[in-house]
């Protein structure tokens, strides 16, 4: 469960009754897409001839430039959860990594689940005895790709749903 049962009218846009701009929801969903390709490899390893993961986050990004609509985005991220279904581990969470970061086409608040299961997927890969300061490095390096136009409120967001998420965010 990474939403919350009630909706943050910031993670809304405007034409819903929320108070997200288009600018920022497109910051969001290439912000997840950043973090959820910087564990791809975890998932291509394991599963070399599985695309789903890899097609959602190329459909994120292809929704920010207006080239797919946001239901092609939506399901794309529900192929790369498909992915996952099946595995355990650290390619799981890198493909539902990628499955999240499909979604925020379609539902922003998803932005958050792409940064947890990708740092969930780093802590997985990660040597015994060095798990900790995986997640830690891999939650720096995401706050560190942040755009300025949404980092306040991706870091409230953290704050905010951090249980939820696992504790992934305290770094």
């Amino acid at each position: 469960m990474i939403l919350p049962k009630v909706r943050d009218s910031r993670f809304v846009t405007f034409r819903r009754g929320g108070t997200l701009t288009d600018s920022d929801h497109e910051l969001l969903a290439l912000w997840a897409a950043s973090c959820a390709v910087h564990v791809l490899d975890l998932f291509e390893l394991a599963q070399p001839q599985d695309p789903r993961p890899r097609q959602a986050i190329e459909h994120a990004r292809a929704w920010v430039r207006g080239e797919v609509k946001m239901m092609q985005a939506r399901a794309a991220g529900g192929h790369a959860m498909g992915a996952a279904r099946d595995l355990r581990g650290v390619a799981r969470y890198a493909a539902y990594a990628a499955g999240q970061a499909g979604a925020v086409a379609h539902v922003a608040a998803h932005e958050l689940g792409a940064a947890a299961y990708a740092i969930k997927a780093a802590r997985a890969a990660a040597p015994e005895g060095e798990v900790d300061a995986a997640g830690r490095l891999e939650c720096r390096w995401q706050r560190d790709q942040l755009p300025k136009a949404i980092r306040e409120l991706v870091l409230d967001d953290q704050r905010l749903r951090n249980d939820i998420c696992w504790s992934v965010f305290d770094c």
